[in-house]
């Protein structure tokens, strides 16, 4: 297949495993140019029929295996086996879902892999890892949901916690394991070794979907996911929603400027015209009377009207669409972000087209899925091709991305996140940071403090180089960093960069190498492109949030609390950054790559969208109810506030149900032999579970269901990985310090378990400037002098607070 001219991955082939968990994974990698052959059995691979379907074809397969060819091969005949042996020698990655030692057992195990091709790049992706007492158990996108910590923190205070919509924790790790695998690459290309990767869903969702040791964002308030209160969090008054004339709105006033906008909206009422009303904690504590005032306001105006309205003020706002708005809304097919496209021989959809923009065009969809075997013929008749690469270092782990300079302009979660998975994996990031700007998540401390658990979390890694942008003499000294730089990462609000003159075609000119990342929340054009963005609107205005709600609670919104999309919002960003820094190698060129967090959103999604496009209405809340067998929902279990997700997909898991919860009656009623019985009978089914769960500690009902391979997770809150047995034995946590903060702190460790690619550093979080000198010196050449009449012009800036490092 020939080379996809102006795609980074463009040359690199991967082959394709992957069936059921995760296959966004190789989706992504093809969307980015990569040559990626999907290996299914004679027939076609089981997703093919995966749920939903319409007119016989899965959505699922349609959505995940768009740009890919297609081969078949029989893995337990012996000629499959040499074909995929055969494939595996030229190929850069193979991609595999299978259960821990499938693969060695046909013979064709990772070390097996490997001696054919010693610079191949496997990537396996399981349920809970290749190690650890958990790996041979069974998982699901909501057990996942349950383990990894997400349930604990989503619903209503004293009511069920409610299960997210949509298949995020398979998305976000299928991200995750797109990074993994192209920081073995990097390595190898530095190496010439290849690598084993071995991902675990269960750990990727717990990093990369809504972490409990990551920065978090205004939703917490500054207070880390492990301080939180133990039952669901109660943040719905942050970020309210208001009942409107055709539906409903919601705002995020946060800073002085935006509560002025809303003052005077409100007609400047006398109640609130003191000044402590500048400041959210004042109107928080006023937040019944406040929010009686703005329901009436609203009650009788159009979302349009009103969105309109506070854009005019200065007031964030968004309307809450459902999916068939947002298909129908003009700022995502302006943008490309949705277009209407075969998705399978003979059906057109309406399909989110992926996840980045790279050079300014779009790196989406650009062909179906193929038919069962539809490139057998194709791929066979090239030649064989071989990888043929030779050691350069000695063996051992290192960081892919040791010697990359970063100048990171990145603030609150999704800026903080995508530098620090960056400096993570060895790339030298400078955190460029002004007192009269300062990031928001430097404002979360608590008074007397100089840094955050979050914070410290966020920008481990990194050093910090105070400089005033906003001043001549700062713009050149960021030009003169940028000249020697490799990226630069930023998430201002679109044009931001350009208006200080610093935009990719100034940058460029200065240095041909550079890569500038952006990620804004609804994208860089589009006619929504200017609205101000926060997560909770960007929700909002992709139909999470009235996706995200408990269905027995009138307007029951429950996805308050949550930071998604920002952590894995910036994952996309590192997939594509780390391939750029591939193309780079072969072109010595730079280029831009611009990442919408609402577009994340909507191809984590896309399945979902698709089938709306196709049969409008179909695409609502479920709550705890899944859609395609039962039981499938979050169960009480004996204790305070303890559950636990059970999610049968097949009649086998059925019967081993019925086993463990000793109801033979059950497993014989003639009824429930299969899906759509159960799925008619739902009641019945449901009670019979939460009879037996309800007297049942939640891990042993874990535990004893997984033992009969039923899928089922406990519903685990942050604090409690601490003890989990299976993130212990991967070393999923480790133990850092930091100078200003006077405890030890539990931080997440890589981002999956490598052979080659050594765990991160655990340096300490910057000051605000607490390099500026050092960095001055080292790489503009600056003399002493010269950095003490900067800084005293305001032009370079140091820490306010000097703090001695022990």
């Amino acid at each position: 297949m020939p080379a996809i001219r102006g795609l980074p991955l463009a040359g690199l082939r991967v082959i394709d495993l992957a069936d059921g968990k995760a296959e966004m994974c190789g989706r992504y990698l093809a969307d980015l140019g990569a040559d990626v052959i999907r290996v299914e059995p004679p027939g076609g691979a089981p997703t093919r029929r995966r749920e939903p379907l319409h007119d016989g074809v899965s959505l699922y397969f349609a959505t995940h295996n768009a740009n890919k060819r297609g081969i078949t091969l029989d893995l337990n005949d012996p000629a499959g086996r040499y074909g995929l042996l055969d494939l595996a020698a030229g190929a850069d990655f193979l991609i595999e879902t299978e259960r821990p030692g499938t693969l060695d057992r046909l013979g064709l195990g990772v070390d097996t892999l490997l001696a054919r091709n010693p610079a191949l790049v496997v990537v396996s992706i399981t349920d809970f890892g290749q190690t650890g007492p958990y790996r041979d158990w069974t998982g699901t996108d909501w057990t996942h949901l349950a383990l990894g910590g997400v349930l604990s923190r989503s619903g209503i205070p004293g009511r069920r916690p409610v299960m997210p919509p949509g298949p995020l924790a398979y998305e976000s790790a299928a991200i995750q394991a797109a990074w993994a695998a192209l920081l073995a690459y990097l390595n190898r290309l530095e190496t010439g070794r290849g690598d084993h990767v071995d991902c675990s869903v269960y750990e990727m969702t717990a990093q990369a979907l809504d972490p409990g040791f990551g920065i978090g964002g205004s939703a917490t308030g500054g207070v880390p996911a492990t301080k939180l209160p133990r039952g669901r969090p109660n943040a719905g008054n942050l970020y309210p929603i208001f009942p409107c004339a055709d539906g409903y709105v919601r705002i995020c006033v946060l800073a002085r400027r935006q509560w002025r906008g809303m003052f005077g909206w409100l007609g400047e009422p006398e109640e609130f015209a003191d000044p402590k009303y500048d400041s959210i904690a004042a109107r928080f504590g006023a937040t019944e009377r406040l929010h009686a005032l703005i329901g009436a306001l609203f009650r009788d105006k159009t979302k349009d009207e009103l969105v309109a309205r506070g854009q005019e003020l200065g007031v964030p706002i968004a309307a809450l669409l459902d999916p068939g708005e947002v298909l129908a809304g003009p700022h995502f097919l302006a943008r490309g972000g949705l277009l209407d496209a075969e998705i399978a021989p003979g059906l057109t959809g309406r399909v989110p087209s992926g996840y980045v923009e790279v050079n300014g065009v779009r790196a989406g969809f650009r062909h179906r899925a193929p038919e069962v075997g539809e490139h057998d013929d194709e791929v066979s008749a090239e030649p064989l091709r071989t990888t043929i690469t030779k050691p350069t270092e000695p063996a051992g782990p290192r960081r892919p991305l040791d010697g990359i300079r970063v100048l990171d302009l990145g603030v609150i979660v999704v800026g903080a996140e995508l530098g620090r998975l960056l400096a993570d994996q060895g790339a030298d990031v400078i955190k460029i940071e002004s007192l009269a700007y300062p990031d928001g998540s430097r404002q979360s401390v608590t008074p007397g403090e100089t840094m955050s658990v979050g914070f410290a979390w966020g920008h481990r890694n990194k050093l910090s180089a105070g400089i005033n942008l906003r001043s001549p003499e700062g713009l050149e000294l960021f030009k003169r960093f940028a000249k020697e730089s490799d990226v630069i990462l930023s998430n201002f609000k679109p044009g931001t960069l350009e208006s200080l003159g610093l935009g990719y075609d100034v940058i460029s000119e200065l240095n041909p190498r550079i890569i500038m990342a952006d990620s804004s929340a609804l994208g860089s054009t589009g006619p929504w492109s200017r609205r101000m963005g926060y997560g909770p609107l960007v929700r909002a205005a992709t139909g999470v949030t009235g996706l995200w709600r408990d269905t027995g609670v009138e307007a029951g919104f429950c996805d308050a609390i949550t930071i998604f999309p920002d952590h894995v919002a910036a994952r996309v960003g590192a997939v594509a950054v780390a391939a750029a820094l591939i193309e780079r190698r072969r072109t010595g060129k730079g280029g831009t790559i611009s990442v919408s967090q609402a577009e994340t959103i909507l191809t984590q999604l896309s399945t979902g969208f698709l089938r709306e496009s196709l049969e409008p209405g179909s695409f609502t809340a479920h709550g705890n109810s899944g859609e395609w067998d039962a039981p499938q929902g979050v169960y009480p279990c004996a204790g305070d506030d303890e559950w636990c997700v059970v999610s049968v997909e097949d009649d086998e898991q059925w019967r081993g149900l019925c086993a463990v919860i000793d109801r033979p009656d059950l497993r014989a009623d003639a009824r429930l032999g299969d899906a759509a019985g159960r799925r008619a009978h739902r009641d019945l089914v449901d009670a019979a579970v939460t009879a037996w769960t309800t007297g049942t500690p939640p891990r042993e009902a874990m535990e004893r269901l997984q033992a009969t391979g039923v899928p089922a997770g406990m519903m685990r809150r942050v604090t409690e990985y601490l003890d989990d047995p299976q993130l212990t034995a991967r070393g999923f946590l480790r133990e850092t310090h930091h100078p200003t903060i006077g405890h030890a702190l539990r931080t997440e460790n890589a981002p999956a378990t490598f052979r080659g690619v050594a765990d991160p550093e655990l340096r300490p979080a910057p000051l605000a400037g607490e390099q500026t000198r050092m960095l001055a010196a080292k790489l503009l050449g600056l003399a002493e002098s010269e950095i003490q009449a900067l800084i005293e012009a305001g032009v370079l800036e140091e820490p306010t607070v000097q703090n001695e490092r022990n």
